[in-house]
């Protein structure tokens, strides 16, 4: 038997017809399978993957916007903890994940910086994620120790210019937004710091309180406890308008410093190559889930705002933030 009379013979019709026909017929039985695919999804629990410890802002924010999909959603969204090397082994994790929308990024302006500065040269952001959504930020908040004697942002430069090479700067890391804010500070102000990097926020704060260091941008979340308490004295909050949380601090353009936004973000980044029906559905959920009562009031308490935004709108922002500390870290160069 020869290849040609093993297959369908329909009298009548040409082996062209016969064949175009068939395309028309898997096509159309294949479309109600994939729109009904689509309108299942999703249909096994998530993952949110958070690269610092528990505990920590990222982490809450994680948990509680994880809290609000799952309803919205109707399945388990798990929030994993794969802290190190400033998220960047959760980051590595995600973009290698399966891109079926199921694994996702809790991504913060670290993954922005760390873009900037180059330090994780197996992630491109841009190339490697599709943006989500933008959850929640919280303000960078300049705080300074009560022993300096500093208490305005005019008092910093000052002190900074009669005694240049002297005025110590506590940071959480290089490359981090307390470094980068600080360095944007200054470069802004046409003086010079010393920087000098900690292991995280709160080793940076005890240093403070303790007067081994000048000041330091902080997370408002970090810090709202001492600034009530008066162990570190509030300084400015480097944004253009006042922290929700630290409403009687004056922001960075109330001091005559414009354009000198350091707020700190958390989002949502799937691998690229997601497909979009998933990214739109989780979308979709943060922006409800981060507006409910709950979740605002959880939020508030640790000095976070709520966002939750289109995934047009988080990529055209994170796009924006990486541009923006690039230069700043450029400029740290020349």
């Amino acid at each position: 038997m020869t290849s040609e009379n093993m297959g369908l013979v329909v009298p009548g019709k040409s082996r062209r017809e016969i064949l175009q026909a068939s395309v028309g017929v898997a096509a159309f039985l294949s479309a109600p399978h994939l729109a009904l695919a689509q309108a299942a999804w999703p249909s096994r629990p998530l993952h949110f993957i958070v690269g610092f410890t528990p505990g920590t802002a990222t982490d809450i924010t994680a948990r509680v916007l994880a809290g609000g999909e799952a309803d919205i959603l109707g399945q388990q969204i798990v929030v994993e903890n794969r802290p190190g090397a400033g998220s960047a082994l959760a980051a590595d994790y995600v973009a290698r994940a399966p891109k079926d929308g199921y694994t996702l990024f809790v991504a913060t302006i670290a993954t922005a910086t760390a873009q900037a500065m180059k330090s994780n040269p197996n992630i491109d952001v841009l190339r490697d994620f599709a943006a989500v959504s933008l959850v929640a930020s919280t303000a960078t908040v300049l705080v300074a120790s009560p022993q300096s004697g500093l208490t305005s942002v005019a008092d910093v430069i000052v002190r900074a210019k009669q005694k240049p090479g002297e005025l110590l700067c506590a940071n959480s890391g290089v490359g981090t937004v307390s470094h980068l804010a600080a360095e944007l500070f200054a470069q802004r102000a046409g003086i010079k710091l010393v920087h000098v990097p900690y292991p995280g926020s709160p080793q940076a704060v005890n240093d403070l309180i303790a007067g081994r260091v000048a000041i330091f941008f902080s997370p408002a979340s970090t810090v709202i406890g001492q600034i009530a308490s008066g162990k570190v004295k509030a300084v400015a909050t480097a944004a253009e308008k006042r922290a929700k949380a630290l409403p009687d601090v004056p922001s960075m353009a109330e001091a005559g410093m414009p354009d000198l936004d350091a707020s700190i973000w958390v989002g949502l980044l799937a691998p690229a190559g997601t497909p979009q029906v998933a990214i739109n559905k989780v979308a979709s959920a943060a922006e409800k889930a981060m507006h409910a009562p709950t979740a605002i009031d959880a939020l508030s308490k640790q000095g976070l705002d709520p966002i939750g935004n289109s995934p047009e709108k988080f990529a055209a922002y994170l796009k924006s933030e990486i541009e923006r500390w690039s230069n700043v870290a450029a400029g740290m160069k020349s």
